[in-house]
């Protein structure tokens, strides 16, 4: 421990040469105690004030001042299984994010990749994909020193998913990796691989004895979506996995909870004062919850058609925000308080009673987009003429509880929409009485508060105000709070926070079984509705969505926002 205080002050010295991502590796070697040669891999279990070595015991890190609010958690000895790696979803966002969090010295020296694919690669083979991959997508910048490190714990299994002889070749890697990098038997598995591929790749995982921990240590599943594609498929699912890995050992992925701006809404709402009072139905007119990509299908026919927008994005993401944005104040900001909450406003969901006109399908239509003539859905390879698939849903929800009662929640999902945004727009109600004179307002729109997603992320507050000049004349203006421009630091991509938490067993951004069951009991009848009842209806690529959604809102008085 001697040689880590005596490199302190070099390392202090030193950090006013690096970048932001040096500062932040020093920093965690700092107060993990560990320097460059100095401390073991099995022993650098690296810490904010108190870590879980997967020894059974807590190391309290005697170098950290818990007012040092530079370091963020770290991982402690642990290793990362993909199932899938070739897949596009492990090339452009989960080995750039490993590297991310190497790099930011938020992994421990022992980390360990292996990768899982019918590829007929060696391990270096497979270090050299994951370097190409770095260097094409990874946020922070690339330093030779933390690649060696990294490379050094990757393992590649060649195999298909009922192969016994590559999963004992897997238990035999991580088993390798324990003595050679430290591991203690911590491991993450990462399904990165279709649904219907969930329920063999968990019972060979327990048929090989991977998914019991050696004591004193742990194993987790990790999950992406769809998690089943209705209610039955996902009970179905659900009771496959927690044959194997118990319900808080099972990550199930929503990207979108692990973006700065979606964890911001829980800072704006419940860290302030003055946002939380007019909260409600009494100030709030409706909410307008919006996914739009600019984009069409692509290559990826195969997995979209059959499920479309609704099933895509308003099963999880759209329903997950809006429940961010209704919910009741956690007891804590811990998963149990977060579900318990979560789960009051998805039971307290209502669906419109004409659901004909309080939800609409449609499908992108050949069109010009950005200066390109682009096929429409119909035209896409792969795709059946006859295909009812929504490429874009809309649909009203109501909140039936005290603060929300009355108050329309508004979502709309799209492919090949005007512009990629994300955002969830507050909307109020008017002033009761205006004692201008109605020339004065009539430019005067509904204050909001707009919380941007991406790509811009950050908060816009619309209000009106008083147009310089001799006449009194009230226009809408903004106020903006962008993250670029106010912290120095850019934020990190969710899958970097995601897969941090993974390794450190936090839930807070992972939705539970029990939210996933009541999504769909929500999206269920709308599906069955849609069903039997007459095609989507076509926009054109590059418009803001089929009429009928514009003559829903019209029928409540209201209309779409422009993101």
């Amino acid at each position: 421990m001697s040689e880590g205080i005596e490199g302190i002050p070099q390392t202090a010295e030193q950090e006013t040469k690096g970048t932001k991502e040096d500062k932040e590796a020093r920093a965690a070697q700092e107060a993990a105690g560990v320097e460059q040669t100095g401390v073991s891999t099995a022993e650098a279990a690296p810490s904010a004030d108190r870590t879980d070595t997967g020894t059974g015991t807590d190391f309290v890190n005697p170098l950290r001042d818990p007012q040092d609010r530079r370091l963020p958690r770290i991982a402690g000895p642990s290793g990362l299984v993909i199932f899938g790696v070739t897949g596009d979803l492990s090339r452009k966002k989960l080995m750039p994010a490993v590297y991310d969090l190497a790099n930011r010295g938020l992994l421990p020296p022992g980390f360990s990749l292996v990768g899982f694919a019918r590829r007929d690669w060696e391990d270096q083979d497979f270090a050299q994909v994951v370097h190409d991959a770095v260097r094409e997508h990874a946020r922070t910048p690339f330093r030779e020193e933390v690649w060696q490190q990294l490379a050094e714990g990757m393992r590649f299994i060649p195999g298909d998913f009922d192969d016994d002889t590559a999963f004992k070749q897997l238990r035999s890697a991580v088993e390798e990796l324990d003595a050679s990098r430290g591991t203690s038997g911590n491991y993450a598995f990462y399904l990165s691989v279709p649904p219907k591929f969930f329920p063999k790749v968990v019972q060979q995982l327990k048929k090989h004895k991977l998914a019991s921990a050696p004591e004193g240590s742990w194993r987790r599943a990790v999950i992406e979506k769809p998690f089943g594609h209705d209610l039955r498929s996902a009970e179905e699912l659900n009771r496959i996995v927690h044959e194997v890995f118990d319900p808080e050992q099972v990550f199930r992925i929503d990207h979108y909870l692990g973006k700065e701006t979606v964890q911001n809404l829980l800072a704006l709402r419940f860290a302030n004062q003055m946002f939380e009072p007019i909260w409600n139905r009494s100030f709030v007119d409706h909410v307008q919850i919006t996914m739009a990509e600019d984009i069409g299908i692509g290559g990826r026919a195969g997995y979209y058609d059959g499920i479309g927008a609704a099933r895509d994005v308003i099963q999880n993401h759209l329903l997950q925000l809006m429940a961010l944005t209704a919910m009741e104040e956690p007891a804590a900001f811990d998963a149990a308080s977060l579900l318990t909450e979560k789960l009051k406003v998805l039971k307290a969901v209502r669906l419109p009673q004409d659901l004909g006109q309080g939800t609409v399908r449609g499908q992108y239509a050949a069109a010009w987009q950005g200066g390109t003539k682009v096929r429409g859905y119909l035209e896409e390879d792969g795709i059946d003429q006859s295909s009812t698939t929504d490429t874009y849903a809309a649909v009203r929800l109501q909140v039936e509880n005290r603060r929300w009662a009355g108050v329309p929640f508004y979502l709309r999902t799209g492919k090949r929409l005007g512009r990629r945004v994300t955002e969830i727009a507050v909307v109020f109600q008017r002033a009761p009485h205006s004692p201008f004179d109605s020339t004065a307002t009539e430019e005067l729109g509904s204050n909001a508060i707009v919380i941007r997603v991406q790509p811009d992320e950050g908060m816009t507050v619309r209000f009106g105000s008083k147009v310089p000049g001799t006449s009194m004349e009230i226009r809408d203006v903004t106020m903006d709070f962008a993250y670029g421009e106010s912290f120095t630091e850019s934020s990190p991509e969710a899958y970097e926070r995601l897969i941090l938490d993974v390794l450190l067993g936090d839930a807070n951004l992972f939705p539970r079984h029990q939210e996933v069951e009541e999504s769909w009991k929500i999206l269920d009848p709308i599906e069955q509705y849609w069903a039997t009842h007459g095609r989507p209806a076509q926009y054109a690529s590059g418009s803001w969505g089929p009429e009928e959604a514009d003559e829903m809102l019209a029928r409540d008085g209201r209309s779409w926002r422009r993101p």
